[in-house]
């Protein structure tokens, strides 16, 4: 749960000191709720688990939860932000956030993206692959400019995570393979001439529980780093480890600390730098789920029930996939409360299903509820990550608001989309509007239809 949550004198659930179902009667639902103390308290916590490494910066992964509020708060704890699109760049713009202290990411970046990154001075640029490599040759030699680059790798490490979360197995649509590695440093040095590679990338997965993996994840790309400068003369500066670290989702889940991942990495870092006589490169790293996860739940409305004869209990809440599809896609797990009798016994076991129109459609199946009536607010836990940024307007539904809660007051951060803003980008060509006047025998200018 979030740092502040907490029963109050009603016997609902309190988050950020602000009354839960109180904030659904507010806002409606469904409704993000972000508690900023328990964000900046993950961020402060890397920050220290960090702390004996001298050369470090660390990213907010803001694909996590892309809010330019969100970024404000990340960035004001010291932290820089890794972008993976041009409309993240330009969120991290309206953030106010320094474009050197971005790190541009992703396998197929478009050349309008690399341009506009390359013109505002986005701090680093990412290489994924050969072809992304000759493209940003093209665009920087074309706009005159020597752009600062990282190859990513995919190190050969097959987290036991879900393989749609997986990143840093040899076969994955990210990055280059370690034998890629000689070929890419050496068009880049010989032929590359508007490109300087300043270090190396690697990301391994994510909801990542074995700190063993970032140990061996430092190991390979130190080693490599040593055989860059063995085989090609060049010194790299730049590590990046990516992020990974997995959150507790449900009560079984035993994840490492911020400060077990910092101790892993440092330690490996120490020792095979000392191995292959390296100079300490600056370390970077970028956690996103476990800066934003636990910071936010979302709260639902209690719907319609059905009861299968012998079986399933459901209970529908107001929302399901289209701004939670975690569960849908990779089967993920979460728990919840009622947040009106936070504190009763958890005597019901229902499974939470969305309203959206899949089988598929179910957030937490077998859930054990405190006795739930309709109208109810429903809380889940851990949706700050990932949850808005995937939402979609699926059966025309409308995205939820955000809201960050602190000392008591909750202040709008995303708002609600309205009916119109379905809309707003969807044309009816003029040929199908007066076809349509025409089969209700009426003129084409004619409003008596909605159309």
């Amino acid at each position: 749960m979030p740092e502040t949550a907490c029963i109050n004198a009603q016997g609902r659930l309190e988050i950020g000191g602000c009354d839960t179902v109180e904030l659904a009667g507010e806002f409606g639902t469904p409704l993000y709720v972000v508690d900023e103390e328990t964000l900046r308290a993950s961020c402060r916590a890397y920050q220290d688990a960090f702390s004996p490494c001298r050369n470090k910066r660390l990213l907010f992964a803001s694909k996590a939860f892309m809010a330019p509020a969100i970024c404000r708060i990340v960035m004001e704890e010291g932290f820089g932000l890794e972008v993976v699109s041009g409309g993240e760049i330009f969120a991290a713009l309206h953030a106010g956030a320094p474009m050197e202290t971005l790190s541009f990411n992703g396998n197929n970046k478009s050349r309008d993206e690399i341009e506009t990154a390359m013109e505002l001075g986005v701090g680093r640029i990412v290489a994924d692959n050969f072809s992304e490599l000759a493209l940003l040759q093209e665009v920087a030699h074309s706009m005159g400019k020597k752009a600062e680059i990282m190859i990513r790798v995919t190190p050969g490490i097959e987290c036991h995570t879900h393989e749609y979360i997986r990143t840093g197995q040899s076969d994955s649509k990210f990055g280059f393979d370690l034998a890629q590695v000689d070929e890419a440093v050496g068009l880049i040095l010989n032929n590359y001439k508007s490109l300087t590679l300043t270090g190396l990338h690697a990301h391994i997965g994510s909801q990542i529980f074995e700190v063993e993996a970032y140990r061996d994840e430092v190991a390979i790309l130190t080693g490599l780093m040593a055989h860059i400068r063995d085989k090609h003369g060049l010194r790299l500066g730049e590590m990046n480890v990516g992020g990974g670290l997995g959150i507790r989702y449900v009560e079984s889940d035993d994840p490492p600390s911020h400060y077990d991942m910092a101790k892993a990495i440092l330690d490996s870092l120490d020792e095979n730098c000392k191995k292959h006589r390296l100079d300490k490169p600056t370390l970077i790293v970028e956690p996103g789920r476990s800066i934003v996860g636990t910071a936010g739940v979302t709260l639902y409305t209690a719907g319609a029930w059905k009861q299968v004869p012998g079986g399933t209990r459901y209970l529908s809440v107001d929302g399901g996939m289209a701004d939670n599809p975690r569960p849908s896609l990779y089967q993920a797990k979460y728990e919840a409360v009622v947040a009106d009798r936070a504190g009763a016994e958890k005597t019901e076991k229902i499974t939470l299903a969305g309203r959206y129109c899949e089988s598929g459609d179910v957030l937490i199946k077998d859930a054990m509820l405190a006795p739930v009536d309709t109208g109810d607010t429903i809380c889940v836990f851990n949706t700050g990550a990932y949850n808005h940024s995937m939402s979609s307007n699926y059966n025309n539904a409308l995205r939820p608001a955000a809201v960050l809660v602190k000392d008591g007051q909750a202040e709008l951060i995303v708002r609600r989309e309205t009916f119109n803003d379905l809309v707003s980008h969807q044309i009816i060509p003029d040929r199908l509007k007066g076809q349509m006047a025409k089969s209700h025998g009426c003129c084409a200018s004619c409003n008596c239809h909605p159309l």
